[in-house]
C-alpha cells in the first residue's frame, strides 16, 4: 500500500494573530514538522493544501461576507487571499522539496484538498527544506501532467490508495478533506493530534461524523 500525508491549510491567516485564527494552529504547524522529520519515509507522496482566494469585493461565490456580518458557518471574514503573508504557510511548518501543493478557493467555496488545483512549487515560504524549489515544482508538475483533473487522480498515478490527513481545521477544511478522500476509493485516517478544531463542539460533531463514515481517527503515534 502506497500512502499520502494530506497536510491541510497549515497557513498563517489560520494560526494565532491570522485573520481567522484557531486556537493550537501554530502548534500544530511544529508538530507536523516535527511528525515528518521522524515519519516521512512512511509517506510515497506528501501533499500540502493551500487556501487561495481573490481579495474583497469579490466575496469568493459567497465565501466571504460582504456587507454583512460573517456567521463563520458558511460566510467569513476576508482571509488567505492569493499573493498576502496570510496566504503563506505558517513558517514552523517545513515541507519536503517535493512536496506536491494544492490551491483551492480561488473565486470559489472550497473546503476539500481535493477540490483543488495542483500547482507546482506553490507555497511561497521557503518553508520546504531538504532538495530544491526546482526539484518540487518538477515533482508537482509529474502529478499535474499525469492527472489533470486533479488530486485523486495524481494520487492514483503514484499508486497511492490510502492517505493520513492534518492540519487546519478539524472542523472544517480538514473534515472535508478526509470525506472527500473517503468517497474517492481511498483508505483515509485522521491523524487528530495534528489537527487543531475552530470551536468544540464542531470539533466533537466532525469526528463522530467521520468515523460514522469509516475514517479510522487515530495518533500519529498510534497509526
Amino acid at each position: 500500500m502506497a500512502r499520502a500525508l494530506i497536510v491541510v491549510d497549515v497557513q498563517n491567516d489560520f494560526c494565532e494573530g491570522g485573520a481567522l485564527a484557531v486556537t493550537g494552529g501554530a502548534a500544530v504547524a511544529e508538530q507536523v514538522t516535527a511528525f515528518l522529520s521522524r515519519a516521512a519515509d512512511a509517506y510515497d507522496v506528501v501533499v500540502a493544501t493551500a487556501d487561495w482566494h481573490e481579495p474583497l469585493p469579490h466575496d469568493n461565490a459567497g465565501h466571504f461576507a460582504v456587507g454583512a456580518e460573517p456567521d463563520y458557518v458558511a460566510t467569513w471574514p476576508e482571509h488567505c487571499v492569493r499573493d498576502t503573508a496570510g496566504a503563506a504557510y505558517h513558517p514552523a511548518l517545513r515541507l519536503p522539496a517535493d512536496a506536491v501543493h494544492v490551491r483551492k478557493g480561488q473565486g470559489r467555496q472550497d473546503y476539500s484538498g481535493f477540490e483543488g488545483v495542483l500547482t507546482p512549487g506553490a507555497g511561497g515560504t521557503g518553508a520546504e527544506s531538504g532538495g530544491t524549489g526546482a526539484e518540487s515544482a518538477a515533482e508537482a508538475g509529474a502529478l499535474a501532467d499525469a492527472a489533470p483533473a486533479g488530486l485523486a487522480d495524481a494520487l492514483r498515478a503514484r499508486d497511492v490508495d490510502g492517505v493520513d490527513v492534518v492540519g487546519l481545521a478539524t472542523d472544517h477544511c480538514v473534515t472535508a478533506t478526509a470525506l472527500d478522500a473517503l468517497a474517492a476509493g481511498f483508505d483515509v485516517r485522521v491523524l487528530t493530534d495534528l489537527t487543531a478544531g475552530v470551536g468544540v463542539r464542531t470539533t466533537i460533531d466532525a469526528l463522530t461524523r467521520l468515523a460514522a463514515r469509516g475514517v479510522t481517527l487515530t495518533t500519529s503515534d498510534a497509526r
